[in-house]
């Protein structure tokens, strides 16, 4: 990832001027440590911190048409760079970024252009001919923009708040899909797929078709000139990201390079994470080089400070999990890596989080994974991108590539529901899958059931179908129950002196009154409060705090899904154990006591419980069709 940073219209073209323009971008270097580039014309600014990953030896930026009329300054990759080129067969191009296409097919078309570019990407372009300008930001929001307003009338944007923020009177997040046009000084969405008005589809699952998919988008963020790997936590999403890169990288440019042997990455606490398990066992079925790194509870603690003023946020779910990912993306760059593939987004678009299991009908299912999609650059991307940002580490996320949402939205979403099974027998068929998976559906069947190949496995079956874990969980529960720990103890009030800072206690007084201290987004948990608190000190102004989204949320669900259950209303927590009696049943048998389960309950009930007889070993043993020792 790249740091852009832009102004545009501003009075004052003054030496001091370019100074300050200067000291902003460099509030961005830790996104691009390898060149900084300053493009002035008149009273207009285009800054850029670069991270060379295609084309490092020329690549720099800001980029330029033939004449240099037209300067665009980018963060981000454009996949069908090399499609789009051949259709510009009259221009003549400087280098050999994926990024330089903008200024051509702006020359080409106008401002009707973003649409045909696939990849992540927030750029802002100057036409120097009439100093009109533009800036857009990807269909999902992947890569952060921000657009502010000075006093002197000057338009900002920028790749995080942390440059914009002391000089812009107002500032806002850059809506994902959307360009803003200086001729007509407003936004508007460029990004119109179908799924985007909620309307429920009803195209017939086709498990080719979504498999085949998923691997175009993959290959194609195979796209690099600088080692890269994959973050492999040995849950089902990242897994298959890793099973379909181990795949196909041999055939691949960068193979050429650095070799057919595909790296992968994962972190967590030394003991009790679910993920360096899953993860080690998923390496060694793809014969990877596997690099697994460890923190303690205390050193991410010691990092919130860090990961706050980073990834410009105090939402609980997206701190928690930033921060071993943080932690993570500074190890995998002391390797030499700078590019990473990450499974982010296929939670929103398959319904995979364990709130999902109480959707009370597939219209109301489908338009939650809308709005789950539609939120994305508020949560995973954020963090995503700016976790690893934070160590100059590109995040690539191919469950976000454009023609695979279309295709994984336009299924019917009955296919994606949950069996409405009772909370055990959920749990007892997690188990009863990996054996069996005809059956029934557990969350993200449609996906799981896309790469279950018996003749060319791509995944062992238990890892096919592993439960979901969120990140902040996977990596550790301690890690969870450590940070509450540590907040129920702790405050960052920041008017206090730092000593107090450090050491004071977030008392119960405080957070009866946290809704007059912080009337927006008012915190309604001592962790909560103590990231606030911490976010205030670095960016205190109501523009950055409108930044945040709020309301309620159990297990990552919008606050509409929190009136799916009543009793989630009484227990508003992210992690993904908050769904009651989903995660912990489910929990049960992904141990190995499935035989313990299968002698003592059914249902919940129990041998004398209303005359029910329960499921014994030798039923198990048929509907398994497994050997006696395999159930005992």
């Amino acid at each position: 990832m790249c740091g852009i940073l832009a102004v545009l219209g501003c009075t004052d073209n003054s030496q001091a001027k370019r100074s300050r323009i200067i000291e902003l971008s460099r509030r961005l270097r830790h996104r691009g440590p390898d060149w900084s580039g300053l493009h002035c014309y008149e009273d207009c600014y285009l800054a850029h911190q670069r991270l060379a990953i295609v084309d490092p030896a020329s690549g720099d930026q800001p980029l330029y048409n033939q004449d240099k009329t037209v300067v665009v300054t980018v963060n981000g990759e454009i996949y069908n760079h090399k499609e789009l080129r051949a259709q510009l067969k009259s221009h003549t191009f400087r280098t050999g970024s994926d990024c330089e296409v903008i200024a051509h097919l702006y020359e080409e078309h106008g401002e009707d252009f973003v649409d045909m570019l696939d990849g992540m990407f927030s750029f802002v372009l100057l036409d120097t001919r009439d100093k009109s300008f533009i800036a857009a930001r990807d269909a999902i929001g992947i890569t952060p923009l921000y657009i502010g307003w000075g006093l002197d009338g000057s338009v900002w944007f920028a790749s995080e708040m942390k440059a914009l923020s002391d000089d812009c009177e107002r500032f806002m997040s850059f809506l994902p899909g959307h360009i803003y046009s200086s001729k007509q000084g407003a936004l508007r969405r460029w990004y119109n797929p179908p799924w985007f008005s909620e309307q429920i589809p009803s195209t017939p699952y086709d498990p080719l078709a979504l498999r085949n998919a998923f691997e175009k988008a993959v290959i194609k963020r195979l796209m690099t000139d600088v080692p890269f790997g994959v973050l492999l936590s040995g849950g089902l999403d990242s897994s298959l990201v890793a099973a379909v890169a181990s795949r196909h990288l041999a055939d691949s440019e960068a193979s050429q390079q650095w070799g057919s042997q595909l790296h992968t990455f994962c972190i967590g606490l030394e003991v009790g994470s679910p993920d360096l398990k899953a993860a080690r066992e998923v390496a060694d079925y793809l014969r990877t080089r596997h690099h697994q790194f460890h923190f303690t509870v205390q050193e991410g603690i010691d990092a919130l400070e860090e990961v706050i003023y980073h990834v410009e946020t105090y939402d609980v779910t997206t701190i928690r999990a930033s921060t071993p990912m943080f932690l993570m993306s500074r190890k995998i760059k002391s390797l030499g890596v700078k590019m990473v593939i990450s499974g982010e987004g296929s939670d929103e678009i398959f319904g995979g989080y364990l709130y999902f299991h109480k959707a009370p009908n597939k219209e109301e299912f489908h338009q939650e994974t809308c709005r789950k999609i539609k939120a994305l650059h508020l949560y995973d991307c954020l963090r995503a991108n700016k976790s690893t940002s934070a160590w100059g580490v590109e995040a690539r996320v191919p469950f976000l590539d454009k023609e695979f949402i279309n295709i994984a939205m336009s299924i019917d979403p009955e296919w994606k529901m949950v069996n409405d099974f009772s909370p055990l027998l959920c749990s007892l068929f997690h188990y009863l899958i990996q054996i069996r998976p005809d059956l029934g559906r557990i969350e993200k069947w449609v996906l799981r059931n896309a790469f279950d190949d018996e003749k060319n496995p791509y995944l062992p079956k238990h890892i096919l179908y592993r439960q979901k874990e969120q990140f902040s969980d996977g990596v550790g529960y301690s890690w969870i129950d450590g940070l509450k720990d540590h907040a129920s103890k702790q405050v960052c009030g920041y008017e206090q002196l730092l000593a107090s800072v450090i050491t004071g206690q977030v008392t119960d007084a405080m957070l009866m009154n946290a809704s007059f201290v912080y009337p927006e987004n008012t915190p309604t948990t001592k962790e909560a409060y103590y990231y606030r608190t911490i976010f205030e000190k670095f960016f205190p102004k109501n523009s950055a705090r409108s930044t945040v989204p709020g309301g309620p949320s159990v297990a990552c669900s919008t606050a509409k899904a929190v009136e799916w259950d009543a009793a989630w209303s009484k227990n508003l927590d992210p992690s993904g154990r908050a769904a009651l009696g989903v995660h912990a049943a489910a929990s049960c048998l992904i141990e190995d006591n499935a035989a313990v389960l299968f002698g003592t309950y059914l249902w919940g009930g129990t041998a004398g419980d209303n005359g029910r007889k329960i499921l014994d070993q030798k039923l198990a043993r048929k509907l398994l069709e497994l050997p006696t020792t395999d159930v005992e």
